[in-house]
């Protein structure tokens, strides 16, 4: 907490200086009375109240004037602190703000990426299965045509390493395509948000 200012200190020594001003004008009231009431003359303690009522309405006067000015001073402070929580709310607000939209971007980003992954296995699969028809073709012919089988053997292996490479393809795309999911599934449950299913 900042230390208090010079004009602080200062109006707290002022105010207890006021608040023993207004005491010692009661208690100068209550002497003066005190001492009017043994003299035992009617006109010297007339003049002794009054003066102690004067005394006593001044010493009011000087404690009202110093509640006013706490009362005051602590509305002030009051307000500045709502002030300073009000900047630290909306910063935190902001902040969250930034927060959820980057997060929400990247769920976006996530999905279409998955969307884009789940369109590749998809292709690869027809890829895989036309190779594979393509494969078991080349077979039929090789069996029907005995004269071209040389031809025919080199085209079926050629046929088997196209239908092996699409498989190894299909398989680094599921890899790929589990590895994003979990990477969603992760950035979902960080910010509970929900994806919705398309």
């Amino acid at each position: 907490m900042a230390s208090p200012s010079a004009t602080s200190v200062t109006r707290r020594r002022q105010r207890n200086t006021r608040v023993t001003v207004a005491v010692v004008l009661v208690a100068l009231s209550a002497l003066a009375v005190a001492g009017a009431v043994p003299s035992g003359s009617w006109l010297i303690a007339s003049v002794a109240a009054v003066v102690a009522v004067v005394l006593g309405a001044t010493a009011t006067k000087i404690t009202h004037s110093e509640l006013m000015a706490t009362r005051v001073e602590a509305a002030r402070d009051r307000a500045q602190q709502a002030q300073a929580y009000r900047a630290i709310t909306e910063a935190r607000v902001a902040e969250q703000a930034k927060h959820d939209a980057f997060l929400t971007d990247e769920i976006a980003r996530r999905q279409e990426t998955i969307a884009d992954l789940e369109a590749a296995l998809t292709a690869a699969h027809q890829r895989a299965a036309d190779a594979v028809r393509a494969r078991a073709e080349e077979a039929r012919r090789a069996d029907r045509s005995e004269r071209d089988g040389q031809a025919l053997a080199v085209r079926l292996e050629e046929a088997e390493q196209r239908a092996a490479e699409a498989i190894v393809h299909v398989h680094e795309l599921e890899t790929e395509l589990d590895a994003v999911r979990s990477e969603l599934s992760a950035a979902q449950a960080t910010t509970g948000w929900k994806a919705q299913s398309a």
